[in-house]
């Protein structure tokens, strides 16, 4: 039904306007300016014609079908006209007014009777609240922003009209071009999953450009991603990153995973490209849209500078690439038909007096080695520079390689001519280097994100009917927090090894307990108001004797009766000490996007004043955590360091799937902690010494 949106034969502009100040006359005339070949009806019961076009009172007084209605008029006549719409036939629909959802409880209720009529009458609906919907293909400009932008590859979907304005301006500056645009708007209807599913399979499309500020269905966005990315790339740029960090939250995972960390594993996972800034998201699509992909993450760097040669050096080290090793037999090539004081090594200098005829020899030379998967040429505006004849060399160069290459041509007033000339080659051109290397970055994390095989989430043979009785327990008390001494027996349900624990009501019961086990033994505070045992000196380790668990007991209870005035003290737990080994955290947090983001981090106090965490949205496989792991900052801990023996790293990835598990069988898990996950040496395990969890 998407195809009326993008290809309709008939467009009704009801609210079209002889007035160049009204909205209804823009949409007309853009529809008309545009080159729309189809036919176009102008509504407005005031009019006989607009633009010379004869006007219609309603929709329904058109004589022949229509595929698509732009509604353009006041917000509280729109639901009638949709409805007039649905009885019109009419399969296609773009509401740009506004005063709905985002003008508050009244206008919301306005957007639920649109919805209703639109499923009702089986309407396709963009908006309302939206700048509209642009095909340069059909060509169809059903906007009213300012003019029809130049065709590419490229389809942008954005939830801001205002940015979307700003978008299209500047590929009027010729400097990028759309196959489609659309502007979402409140999305009432049609969203980011539906534009997904609709370009897939779109030829005109070589790259999805997607501005969003909220998903209502993360996991169904997910879902259609990961499809879609496997046949070309989707860049993402999400604003309001950092709003839903703030929000209460009482374990660890929960204050560590805010939106960010949410939207960047989703889409990770997702295989979309994730975008810091605008900037960002149009460097990557113009190397996307314009360029061959990357192979490889070899990068050559043919230049006439050797500050910036260094300076792009560096900024694709940063960036994870590797300088390219050009052949023995290229650099003696290059040696053999540059000046004496060139460089023939990569980066390859020649010069600043180069002419554009030496760009072309050392570009080609460098181009056919088979250590290059990609090239960036600097070009700096020097004395002797012919920036337009190299530009014309490189875009020439470019159009006949299999291999992408950027241009980097810096400067402002003198370069100009040149990056006009390489855009009309569709060589993406980049002032600094930084912005080249990421560019390239960003084509080799999509090649390898595509190419990874597809690994389905691990599942376990488990007791879910323990894990039940613990959750109703607590439900039936009134509690949504959970403590370590009852969710020792949900670990157990999911096969996480635990150390030898008891709850003791009295420090009699203690110390029997510490007697039966064995010293040295440790005591927690049993409390289903009190997470965190530490913050309120709720923990004793290394307890050697009665005397020691008797006083330990009667100081911890003492403390939390002190600091937490009114808890429930069941006691405290009595735990087996472990030996030492490595502490690791795994937790949970679920995002109201995504569902259930599950952390990995270095345990105990690292993971609040290191903050060196990474997420994953569950469920996932044992490959997924195994990348976790690998991706902390502090990874080479765990592999050991001076001689230590690594950590058992096969128990780490166990204990990740086990709670991706978890959460996902219990959706009403809202918060999760493993702190800290003791493991041991390679080939001796882990045990898991203290979990919490909060019920939705």
């Amino acid at each position: 039904m998407l195809e009326f949106l993008f290809r309709p034969s008939t467009v009704a502009i009801i609210g079209a306007s002889r007035d160049p100040e009204k909205l209804g006359y823009a949409v007309l005339a853009n529809l008309k300016e545009g080159g729309f070949g189809g036919a176009l009806y102008p509504v407005n019961p005031k009019a006989d014609e607009v633009l010379g076009f004869p006007a219609f009172p309603s929709v329904l007084d058109i004589p022949d079908p229509v595929d698509l209605a732009v509604i353009v008029i006041p917000y509280r006549f729109v639901p009638a006209v949709l409805e007039e719409c649905g009885r019109k036939g009419v399969p296609a629909a773009v509401v740009i007014s506004a005063g709905f959802r985002e003008a508050g409880r009244e206008g919301l209720e306005r957007e639920g009777e649109l919805v209703e009529i639109a499923h009702r009458y089986n309407i396709r609906l963009v908006g309302p609240n939206c700048l509209g919907v642009i095909d340069t293909d059909t060509p169809l400009n059903a906007t009213f922003a300012a003019g029809m932008p130049p065709g590419g590859p490229i389809a942008f979907m954005s939830q801001s009209g205002a940015l979307g304005t700003a978008v299209l301006d500047m590929a009027m500056a010729g400097r990028i071009g759309f196959s489609r645009f659309v502007s979402l708007g409140n999305k009432a209807d049609v969203n980011e999953v539906d534009l997904l599913e609709a370009w897939e399979d779109d030829a005109g499309v070589r790259v999805i450009l997607v501005y969003v500020e909220g998903l209502p269905d993360g996991r169904k966005f997910m879902q259609v991603a990961r499809r879609v990315t496997r046949k070309k790339p989707v860049v993402a740029v999400k604003s309001g990153i950092t709003r839903a960090g703030s929000r209460a939250v009482s374990s660890h995972t929960g204050s560590l995973a805010g939106s960010e960390a949410a939207y960047r594993a989703a889409f990770r996972q997702a295989g979309v490209t994730w975008a810091a800034s605008m900037q960002h998201l149009f460097d990557y699509a113009r190397a996307f849209a314009y360029q061959p992909l990357l192979d490889g993450d070899r990068i050559a760097i043919v230049t006439n500078a050797g500050g910036p040669g260094i300076l792009a050096t560096d900024a694709l080290e940063r960036a994870g690439l590797r300088l390219a090793r050009l052949a023995p037999a290229t650099i003696e090539s290059l040696m053999a038909d540059l000046p004496g004081a060139a460089s023939a090594a990569n980066p390859v200098d020649v010069l600043g007096d180069a002419l554009s005829d030496r760009y072309e020899h050392a570009l080609r030379l460098v181009l056919d080695d088979q250590g290059v998967d990609g090239c960036i040429v600097i070009v700096t505006p020097q004395a002797m520079t012919q920036i337009e004849e190299t530009a014309h060399v490189v875009g020439r160069i470019a159009q006949a390689s299999a291999k992408p290459i950027l241009g980097c041509f810096m400067g402002e007033a003198r370069i100009g001519a040149g990056v006009a000339i390489l855009h009309k080659y569709d060589v993406p051109n980049y002032s600094f280097p930084e912005r080249a290397a990421a560019a390239f970055a960003a084509m080799v994390a999509y090649r390898e994100e595509r190419d990874r095989p597809l690994h389905h989430p691990t599942r376990f043979a488990v007791d879910e009917g323990a894990v039940r009785a613990v959750l109703d327990k607590a439900r039936s008390e009134g509690r949504v927090s959970i403590g370590d001494a009852e969710a020792r027996a949900i670990l157990e349900a999911y096969g996480f090894p635990v150390p030898a624990s008891r709850l003791a009501a009295t420090s009699e019961e203690a110390v029997a307990a510490a007697e039966e086990m064995g010293y040295p033994v440790v005591l927690k505070v049993a409390s289903p108001e009190i997470l965190h045992k530490t913050d309120v000196g709720g923990v004793k380790l290394n307890l050697r004797s009665p005397d020691d668990v008797r006083d330990a007991f009667d100081l911890i209870v003492y403390r939390a009766n002190r600091y937490v005035p009114g808890a429930r003290i069941w006691g405290c737990l009595v735990q087996k000490m472990v030996p030492g080994g490595r502490e690791v955290l795994i937790g949970m947090s679920r995002d109201p996007q995504f569902g259930p983001l599950v952390a990995f981090g270095l345990g105990g106090i690292y993971v609040e004043t290191l903050k060196d965490v990474v997420f994953r949205v569950a469920p996932f496989s044992r490959e997924d955590g195994a990348e976790m792991i690998r991706e902390i900052r502090s990874y080479p801990l765990l592999e050991g360091v001076r001689g230590e023996p690594p950590a058992d790293h096969e128990a780490m990835v166990d204990a990740l799937v086990r709670v991706s598990q978890l959460v996902t069988d219990f959706p009403e898990i809202v918060e999760l902690d493993i702190n800290p996950l003791m493991v041991f040496d390679e080939g001796r395990g882990a045990v898991a010494l203290d979990m919490r969890l909060v019920l939705q």
